[in-house]
C-alpha cells in the first residue's frame, strides 16, 4: 500500500513537472514569435516603406500587438531601430565574406555582389538610404574584427591585381577599384527619389534600369 501510494505520488509529480515544462516552452515560443514579428514589422516599415520616423504605436499597430510589448522586448523605439540596422549590417557582412572567401573567379564574385545588392534594393528600397544616414552614429559601423577584415581585403586585392595583370581589368589601385564598384552599385539606389523625379521616371521604369545595371557595370569593369 505504501509503495503504491508513493508510486502514484511520483507519477503525479512527474506529470506536473512535464506539464510545467511544456507550459514554459509554449510561453517561450510565443514570446520568441512575438519578438520576431516586431523585428520583421519594423524592418518592413523602415526599409521597405521608408517610414524612418515610425512611432512605437505605428510599429505596434502594424504588427498587431500592444505597444507595451515593444518597450518590454526592446526598451525603446530607438533600440529597436538599432537592432534592425545591426541585423542588416551583419547580414551584409556574412554575404560579403561568403563571396570573397569562395573559390569563384573575380568576375563571378562581382556578379554575386551585384545580384545580391539589387535583390535587396528591390525588396527593401530604403535600406541603403537608412544605413548611410546612420554611418556617423558612434558604434554603428565599428569594426569588430580588424584582422579578419584585413585578411578579407588582402585576399580580394590580390585577386583583383591578378585580373589587372592579365589585362582583364584596367590597372589601378585596388582601393580605387572598390570605390568605383561600390559607387556604381549604391548611387542609383540611394539617389533613386531624386533621379526618378529629375528624369520623370515611374517606379517600373526605374526598376528596369536597376535590373539592367548588372550588364552595364560588368561591361564598364571588364575589357572583354
Amino acid at each position: 500500500m505504501f509503495f503504491n501510494t508513493k508510486k502514484r505520488a511520483t507519477f503525479a509529480l512527474d506529470n506536473f513537472v512535464k506539464h510545467k515544462s511544456q507550459t514554459i516552452m509554449s510561453i517561450q515560443k510565443k514570446e520568441d514569435a512575438t519578438y520576431e514579428l516586431i523585428v520583421n514589422t519594423a524592418k518592413r516599415l523602415f526599409f521597405k516603406e521608408g517610414k524612418f520616423n515610425a512611432t512605437t504605436q505605428e510599429i505596434a499597430d502594424a504588427a498587431g500587438v500592444n505597444r507595451t510589448l515593444i518597450n518590454y522586448y526592446f526598451r525603446s523605439r530607438d533600440a529597436l531601430f538599432e537592432l534592425v540596422l545591426q541585423k542588416a549590417i551583419e547580414e551584409e557582412e556574412k554575404r560579403r565574406e561568403m563571396i570573397v572567401f569562395s573559390d569563384l573567379p573575380v568576375r563571378e564574385k562581382l556578379e554575386q555582389f551585384i545580384d545580391y545588392y539589387f535583390e535587396q534594393a528591390k525588396e527593401y528600397p530604403y535600406r541603403e538610404v537608412y544605413m548611410i544616414t546612420q554611418m556617423n552614429n558612434e558604434g554603428v559601423y565599428a569594426v569588430k574584427d580588424k584582422k579578419h577584415i584585413k585578411r578579407l581585403t588582402e585576399k580580394f586585392y590580390v585577386e583583383l591585381e591578378q585580373e589587372m595583370d592579365k589585362g582583364n581589368i584596367q590597372k589601378m589601385e585596388p582601393i580605387q577599384f572598390i570605390l568605383n564598384f561600390i559607387s556604381m552599385l549604391i548611387f542609383p539606389v540611394c539617389m533613386r527619389p531624386l533621379l526618378q523625379n529629375t528624369f520623370e521616371l515611374e517606379n517600373e521604369g526605374y526598376q528596369q534600369i536597376l535590373e539592367n545595371r548588372k550588364e552595364v557595370i560588368l561591361k564598364t569593369i571588364f575589357k572583354n
